[in-house]
Order: C-alpha cells, then structure tokens, then sequence
C-alpha cells in the first residue's frame, strides 16, 4: 500500500518506520529543514512544503495513495490535509493534541475516518508502568470507553465463579480469557475463574470503578481513585511536556 505522511517529527517518523518495516511505500511531507533532513537519512522520500496546501501533496502522490496520515502537532494543518486526502479518495487519520475532550473528537470523528492522540496513548503506557500489578489499560476506543487487562487475586470476589456466573456492569463487556501466563482466548462459559486468570475487558469509565472490585478485589474507594476517568491525570502531566511542537 502507499502512504502519504504529514509531519516527519517523532509521531510521523516513528509512524513511518513502522509501514516501511512492514513493506509499505511511504513519502513524508515535511517544512522544516532540519527535521526533513533527518527523515531523508533514514531513506524516506521528503516532500518540502506545507501539508495543508493542496500542490504540495500532490506533489507527494496523494491521487495514488491508499491512505494520509495528517501527524503534525498543529491540529489546523492537519485537519486540512485530511480534508484534502478525503477529496481525493483518501483513508485519513488524524492526530490531535489538544485537551482530550469529548467535544474536540466529536467536532473531527465525523469527517476524517481515525482520530488519533498519541500524548493519551503514551500515558497510558506511563500509567501502567507507574501502577504495576494487576490492572492494564490496553487502549481507548472512545473518549468514554477503554479496554483493560484484569488479573485476579485472590480477593476478587468472583473467585471460583465461571463464566457465565460473572455479571459485570451494563457498560463492561468480556472480550477475552487467559488462564495464568497461558494464551488469551475467546472465553466459553463454563471456564472457572482463579487467582492469577487474565481477563480482558471493554468499559465505559463510569463503570470501571466497579469492575476493580469485582476482579481485582479492591475497596469502593481506592477502585474509584485508582480508575478515575481513564489515564491518571499525573501520568497526563507528564507526558504533556513530552509534546511535538511545529510539525515534529
């Protein structure tokens, strides 16, 4: 497949490597010079000028890309660019950096087809790192929905149940099962639950409080402080000084 990237900083760079890694064509659109040149050693074809000029990624090959990645740190260009892609038959994705708000990703979901923002992504890694133990938030999917990996101790109060004997609130759903270190799998219902079992779950944040205690056994209060709404807002801090400025 070919790719057109906007923005060769450390999100779009990285984002390339990967594609390339994987035998994909890409070409970067990038105005800053040093920056360009730094993507042109690593072997990527660099197009001068700003992504949100329509001369500019044609230049690039947008009429024959599969896909653009709008992945600069300035929302504008890259709101414009995915609008230019779309015009052109494109797949767009475009990062955002600002507050994440409800709002914000509504305003875009609906006329680009991915909305990415890489500073939640890193606190979430951040967040998982900082906690240890036996909560993994995996992904968000949605401003309100994330995906977590569970494991259960010995003080969840399900311990011994099965599957289907596990009620979960409305707003949490079970997408996978790993018993101990083993595989994870789609779950049958009659699987037991144990100390150590992985379980893979699917919650809007309101919910998540609950779901700690049901698996992880933890109290009302330290589940609610410990799930919060999403990404813990220290690990939120920290990474929000670690932003691309310009188009890096």
């Amino acid at each position: 497949m070919r790719f057109v990237i906007i923005g060769a900083g450390r999100v779009g760079l990285r984002t390339a490597r990967v594609l390339r890694d994987e035998d994909h064509e890409v070409t970067m659109v990038e105005r800053d010079e040093p920056t360009r040149r730094r993507a042109r050693e690593q072997g990527f074809t660099v197009v001068d000028g700003d992504g949100s000029r329509e001369d500019v990624l044609e230049a690039a090959g947008i009429a024959d890309a599969d896909a653009l990645g709008a992945l600069t740190g300035d929302l504008n260009v890259n709101f414009t660019a995915c609008m230019i892609g779309n015009h052109h038959g494109c797949r767009t994705v475009m990062r955002i950096d600002e507050a994440y708000r409800e709002g914000i990703y509504r305003k875009y979901a609906d006329q680009v087809d991915e909305v990415i923002y890489p500073e939640r992504l890193g606190a979430i890694g951040a967040k998982n790192a900082l906690l240890g133990g036996t909560i993994r938030a995996i992904a968000d999917v949605a401003p309100h929905l994330q995906v977590v990996e569970l494991t259960l101790t010995a003080d969840a109060p399900v311990n011994g149940y099965t599957i289907s004997e596990l009620h979960l609130p409305a707003d949490a759903t079970v997408l996978a099962f790993g018993k101990g270190d083993g595989p994870l799998e789609i779950p049958t219902e009659d699987l037991s639950l144990e100390a150590d079992d992985r379980l893979v779950v699917l919650a809007d944040f309101d919910v998540l409080s609950e779901v700690r205690q049901l698996l992880v056994g933890e109290t009302a209060e330290r589940a609610t402080a410990n799930a919060g709404t999403g990404t813990s807002s220290a690990a939120t801090e920290l990474l929000e000084g670690d932003t691309d400025g310009g188009d890096n």
